[in-house]
């Protein structure tokens, strides 16, 4: 035993010196240590990760070999012995720190000091190990080299089995602590540690605010953070144009024609308008930089910082939230199970229309639920996709017709009748009650009764604000219309910003609300880019919304749109110029908003043209304009059929007057005229 503790208090102190001592050996013979990294390490034949089979081989042929004498030295060793021989297994992470003789003396951890454990003072500055002083080779050629030294004092099997037995523990800690997974990962770009303008998102408000910060500071250098694969990208295509592209290989370019023949990216620039995260910070002229794959979990108000889903923090000078909002799912469905899941789609990302185009074409019955903007725009898709692969498109909603919230109701029974000349199968006043899964269908089950069996089910029953940071950031909720309440200048904190669906802002006309648009998206954060630059203006503009029943019936609207409020409606006989793609062939532009924005309407001119009565109860609603009034006051209107006029509706709201007659207002669009 004595000889035990003896030959332990010499090779303790080598053991932790070997490292620095083989390293300095190799480079008196002038050679480099060359380092194995994780990767190679996790990785096998791939840059020197041979040394794996080593490992493996070493550790089960002294395991076999010294596990005895080990077992039996482990249970007559004092307990200091063994922190000795655990204290060797230090991160090596942590850079190696020279020990005074007396802390040396000490073994870490032990309550009784050990005054006479040699203290070996390496002859060279002692470095931060690397992987390499731990390979099989260096440790072999050190025990060989000392093992002489003790040969005489125990027996040469017991000693050598003991040393490769504590270079087997050792080695088997490194490589169960400090090797990554089998299937290492690429390294993530260098994120910068700050950034000057922080913009956490990657949609179109987002982008939009990018581009307003460089053009008032061309030099600002402009971090964005989205949890999506892709860079900035407009969504209204994704359940219009997109659909009715001819190339077959549209998911993957992303490219479509638009109504006006013109074609187009789905992104708003090419990679190579970006610059890279790890450049930003050395970027002479500053630039627009995308962090994608990553997600903003935490804010710190106080501290001007966030923390990122790998725990890195980026510290700003000032923010925008444009973290928009999640689609709505159905309670029915979430309670349904992982197999009806699976065979539900919830759209709102380009993964979404990539995953939902190919299960269309390989089914024989989808299921829109939903008759809002989304669930009608997608049903008319796919429903002039039937016609040819012979696929069954049912859409139900709880209302009367499409759009039931939105228009009047003979409106919304009028375009519903135009929904089925699409060859879409309305179920109107639908509630749905269960959906189970059975003999390879979806059944859903109305609670009045009805049975409708289906392939696959589209869920778009709306979007719920994505306020995550609220809590963290100790940001205000609103209660009525949800999004994080900001004031007039779309500010929630002195240094952050809030635009698109997540802002609830208050508008100077209309009151405080709370818009789901793209045009809303691109005024909102324009704005917001603006004043994060010390514009300090306020949100007057009226931000627009349009959808797209196909080619031939289209609307544009503005304000407060709702069904519920009284409404006023002056129609005409529609043209064949009087479609969507007619207008964006007149006009030369296809997302609408992009272009009518920028305009402005002072004193328009009214057609000298007869207006006829109000017409409310024809057949045939060709074109024609819907005025929304609450106390009188028109809030809202919705141009039918009825292009480029928007600048005039934007007006005709914010001047806030009283009309007496409508129809004398509707002569400023000029719908009577051919």
């Amino acid at each position: 035993m004595l000889k035990c503790r003896t030959v332990w208090k010499k090779l303790a102190p080598l053991a932790r010196a070997s490292s620095t001592l083989c390293r300095q050996n190799v480079r008196r013979a002038g050679r480099s240590l060359v380092t194995v990294t994780s990767a190679q390490m996790s990785t096998g034949p791939a840059g020197g990760g041979g040394e794996n089979q080593i490992y493996v081989v070493l550790v089960g042929a002294v395991c076999l070999g010294g596990a005895a004498y080990v077992s039996y030295g482990m249970q007559h060793m004092h307990r200091n012995a063994w922190i000795l021989m655990v204290s060797p297994f230090n991160n090596p992470d942590e850079p190696v720190v020279e020990a005074s003789p007396e802390e040396a003396a000490e073994p870490p951890a032990a309550p009784v000091v050990e005054p006479d454990v040699p203290v070996v003072e390496p002859d060279a500055p002692v470095v931060e190990p690397d992987a390499s002083i731990y390979s099989p080779q260096v440790y072999l050629s050190w025990v060989v080299t000392n093992m002489q030294d003790y040969v005489l004092t125990v027996p040469l099997f017991p000693a050598f089995a003991y040393c490769l037995s504590l270079l087997c523990f050792r080695l088997l800690w490194r490589f169960l602590m400090h090797t990554p997974a089998l299937e290492s990962t690429p390294a993530s770009p260098k994120v910068p540690s700050h950034t000057p303008y922080l913009l956490i998102g990657g949609g179109t408000a987002s982008f939009a605010a990018a581009r307003s910060i460089r053009a008032r500071d061309p030099g600002a250098k402009v971090l964005i953070v989205t949890d999506e694969p892709d860079l900035p990208y407009m969504r209204p295509p994704l359940s219009k144009e997109l659909w009715f592209s001819d190339d077959p290989s549209v998911t993957e370019t992303l490219r479509f024609k638009q109504w006006n023949g013109k074609e187009r990216s789905i992104y708003f620039q090419p990679p190579s308008f970006y610059i890279n995260p790890e450049d930003l910070d050395s970027a002479e002229n500053g630039g627009v930089a995308v962090l994608t794959g990553k997600k903003v979990i935490h804010m710190d108000v106080r501290g001007n910082k966030v923390k990122l889903d790998d725990n890195t923090e980026i510290s700003y000078d000032k923010c925008l939230i444009a973290t928009g909002g999640v689609p709505r799912n159905l309670q029915a469905i979430e309670r349904a199970g992982e197999e009806v899941m699976k065979r539900t789609t919830l759209f709102r990302k380009i993964e979404d229309f990539k995953s939902l185009e190919k299960v269309s074409r390989n089914i024989k019955s989808i299921t829109i639920i939903g008759g809002g903007f989304l669930g009608s725009e997608l049903a008319c898709a796919l429903g002039r996709r039937s016609t040819d692969s012979g696929l069954e498109v049912i859409q139900m909603y709880p209302e009367k017709g499409n759009m039931g919230k939105v228009l009047p109701e003979y409106l919304s029974n009028w375009t519903t009748e135009k929904v089925k000349k699409e060859g879409v199968k309305i179920i109107s006043e639908a509630l749905v009650k269960s959906v189970t899964c059975k003999d390879d269908k979806l059944e859903i089950q109305l609670k009045d009764g009805r049975l409708v069996k289906t392939d696959h089910i589209v869920a778009a029953v709306g979007l719920e604000p994505n306020v995550d940071l609220a809590k963290s950031a100790g940001l205000e909720v609103d209660s009525d219309f949800g999004g994080y309440r900001v004031n007039a200048e779309l500010q929630a904190r002195s240094n952050i910003w809030v635009a698109g669906d997540a802002a609830c802002f208050y508008d100077i006309r209309l009151g405080r609300r709370r818009v789901e648009h793209h045009d809303h998206a691109v005024v909102s954060g324009r704005l917001a880019g603006e004043n994060m630059t010390g514009a300090s203006k306020p949100y007057w503009h009226q931000s627009m919304f349009w959808s797209d029943l196909g080619p031939d019936v289209g609307y544009e609207a503005i304000g407060i749109v709702d069904s519920s409020l009284p409404t006023v409606g002056v129609f005409a006989k529609a043209t064949a110029k009087d479609t969507p793609k007619a207008a964006t062939e007149k006009s030369g532009t296809g997302i609408r908003s992009e272009s009518e924005t920028e305009d402005t309407a002072v004193s328009p001119v009214a057609s000298s043209t007869p207006t006829p009565a109000v017409e409310q109860h024809k057949d045939n609603y060709g074109k024609g304009v819907i005025f929304y009034l609450r106390d009188k006051v028109v809030v809202g209107i919705i141009l039918w059929n009825v292009f480029n006029r928007m600048p005039i509706a934007r007006k005709i709201i914010k001047d806030g007057e009283e009309h007496a007659d409508l129809n004398e207002v509707a002569k400023l669009f000029n719908i009577h005229e051919d």
